[in-house]
Order: structure tokens, then C-alpha cells, then sequence
């Protein structure tokens, strides 16, 4: 199988000292979903834009569909997509005029337009309010807008950069069922996220990034595979306790226990085996878990193995307290010319 994307050892610096991009590399086969994978400042979004030809790496190269994506930017140009973190559509305008601009932007007759933009309206499930200004949707309407847009021009391959941050949980379904359909029609995507449940969701194939590197590569299945069969989840009183806990575990597990707020996290082969003599060699130093999960393992618990931190966290969050968001689990613009707003990510 050819490959849509790939990177080559890209490197890229912001203002002399931030080292964005740190030497990324990956392929992305055609007609499949990529997932790249990261928390806010791993190097994603930057990679996107010079992927996209919105920036030139300081060094290495990018090629879609085997063009460079700086010799040969104006090529490139003609056969992506990007949908951005932030809808590029005007809030003034309806959706259809959001639609057909993109397309009269990308030189398309006005009876095409005009055609393609009735198609995604109702793919997309936005005929009702194709003729509303865009300042009357919803959160979930205008990404699904902003998805629309970038596929006005039929674009071989899509770039999507976050494209569910901010949506509430049926709305990032809804997106996850129109980029399914994408690829089933034999577009390549290129996902952006720092939600686990989606990568392991969507992508047949992930890339972990943080500071500017890839620390992991692999399916889904294969990374969780790497850190055991099985995890359990023990959550004590306070976190002292859950420190002391897992020096008493450290040589239980496939691999050392995370501890995580008041919760050792500990990833096993054996899962009911070693349950049982976690729970005896807990007692035996009168430590009494206040909860205790058996499960399998989640690409958070693989982020959080390989960086000791979890995904979804800002730059400055030097903590692994976990938040609601942290415990879920479970199983365009239409050119690249138009971009995403914001700095390095």
C-alpha cells in the first residue's frame, strides 16, 4: 500500500528556543485514519501546518501523495483538506454561503458550488439550517460545518486537527461517523487529538508525540499490548497512601505501578492471578483499598507508562491529579490555505 503522508525527521524552532519539532517522523497509508496523538505542546499542530504548507520546517521534508510539501506547496495545496481547532467560517454568513465561498475560493464554476454545497449541507445534517447565519449554531454545528468546508473540493487527503475539542459527547460521535464514512469513500485522514477514547476510536495506526518527538508508534491494539493484559486500578484514602501502596506492588506487575492522585495504577498479565495477591499483600500491611478495578488497557494508560504524565493536560500542568476528564474511558477549510488560529502546538 502507497502512503498519502509522510514525515521525515522534521525539525522546527519558534523564536530560537522552542524546539516545536525535535526530528518527527511517520507514514500515513492511503485510504486509512492516522492518528497522531499528544498533549497540548507535543509538536501536532505545528507538524500539521508544515504538512499542510502553512510553515517550512527549519529541516527534513514532508510529501503528500509524494509531492513536497515545500517545493511543490501550490500541488500540494490542490489535493488537501484542514479542518483547524477553530472553525476558519464566517459567523456572518450561512452555512451555504460559508460552503460556496470555499468553493469559489478553490476556482470552482458556481453551478458546481452551488451542487456540492445541497450535498454536504445534508450529509453533514445541516440542510434545515443551511440558509442561518453561522452565529445561530450550536458548538457541534459549526465543526460540522467546519468539516464540510474542507471537503467542498473533494480533497484526497484531509487533515484534521482536533476536530472535536469543545464538542459534547454526541456531537464527538456524530464527527467520529463522518470521518468513518470519509474513509470508507477512500479518503486519507490525518487525526490530530488528545482524547485516547478517540485515537483508539478511529486511527488504525497511532503515533504518540511529546516534546516535538515520537516516543511510540503503532495499532492501537499493539501499544496496549506492550504495557500487559490487564490493569488494575486501586484507589486509596489519600495519595501518601497510594505512595506507600505501590512500593508494597512494585514487583508485582508487567510493569511499575503509576500512582495517580490517590489511585496506583498497575499494569499486569495475570489480571485475577494478581488481584488476589495484590488484595493479600495489601491486608497484610492493614491497607484497605477504597476501590478496586480490574480492566483492559486504554492508550492513557500507555501515554501515561511512556511520559509519566496524562494526555489531556495543559503546558503548565506539572501534576498527574487526574480530572473527569482524564477517567474517561471506554471502548475545513477546505485548502490549507485556510489555518488554524493560535501558536505552536
Amino acid at each position: 500500500m502507497t502512503n498519502a503522508i509522510e514525515a521525515h525527521d522534521l525539525r522546527k524552532t519558534f523564536g530560537g528556543e522552542v524546539r516545536a519539532l525535535d526530528g518527527v517522523s511517520f507514514a500515513v497509508e492511503e485510504g486509512t485514519i492516522f492518528g497522531l496523538l499528544g498533549p497540548n505542546g507535543a509538536g501536532k499542530t505545528t507538524a500539521v501546518r508544515i504538512l499542510t504548507t502553512i510553515l517550512s520546517p527549519d529541516a527534513g521534508t514532508g510529501l503528500v501523495l509524494g509531492y513536497d510539501v515545500v517545493t511543490q506547496a501550490d500541488r500540494v495545496r490542490t489535493l488537501i483538506g484542514l479542518a483547524g481547532q477553530y472553525a476558519a467560517v464566517d459567523e456572518n454568513l450561512t452555512g451555504r454561503e460559508n460552503l460556496t465561498m470555499v468553493g469559489r475560493l478553490n476556482h470552482m464554476g458556481r453551478e458546481a458550488v452551488a451542487t456540492r454545497a445541497v450535498e454536504l449541507l445534508e450529509e453533514f445534517g445541516l440542510t434545515d439550517a443551511g440558509d442561518r447565519p453561522l452565529k445561530t449554531y450550536s458548538g457541534g454545528m459549526r465543526r460540522r460545518l467546519d468539516v464540510a468546508a474542507a471537503l467542498v473540493a473533494r480533497p484526497r487527503v484531509l487533515f484534521l486537527d482536533e476536530p472535536t475539542t469543545g464538542l459534547d459527547p454526541q456531537s464527538r460521535v456524530d464527527v467520529w461517523g463522518m470521518i468513518d464514512r470519509l474513509v470508507d469513500e477512500g479518503t486519507s485522514v490525518l487525526l490530530t487529538t488528545q482524547y485516547l477514547e478517540e485515537a483508539d476510536t478511529l486511527a488504525r495506526h497511532v503515533a504518540v508525540v511529546d516534546h516535538g518527538r515520537v516516543i511510540a508508534e503503532g495499532t492501537p491494539t499493539q501499544l496496549k499490548a506492550d504495557l500487559g493484559a490487564t490493569v488494575l486500578d486501586v484507589g486509596l484514602a489519600d495519595p501518601e497512601l497510594a505512595r506507600r501502596a505501590a512500593g508494597i506492588l512494585g514487583t508485582v506487575g508487567a510493569k511499575a505501578p503509576t500512582v495517580v492522585g490517590a489511585m496506583v495504577e498497575l499494569p499486569v498479565d495475570d489480571g485475577p492471578r494478581v488481584a488476589m495477591e495484590v488484595l493479600r499483600l495489601l491486608d497484610q500491611h492493614a491497607i484497605v483499598p477504597t476501590t478496586f478495578q480490574i480492566r483492559e488497557p486504554s492508550l492513557d494508560d500507555v501515554f501515561l507508562a511512556l511520559t509519566g504524565k496524562r494526555t489531556e493536560t495543559d503546558d503548565d500542568d506539572s501534576t498527574n491529579t487526574p480530572t473527569d476528564g482524564h477517567r474517561r474511558r471506554r471502548r475545513a477549510p477546505a485548502k490549507a490555505g485556510a489555518t488554524s488560529e493560535g501558536g505552536p502546538r
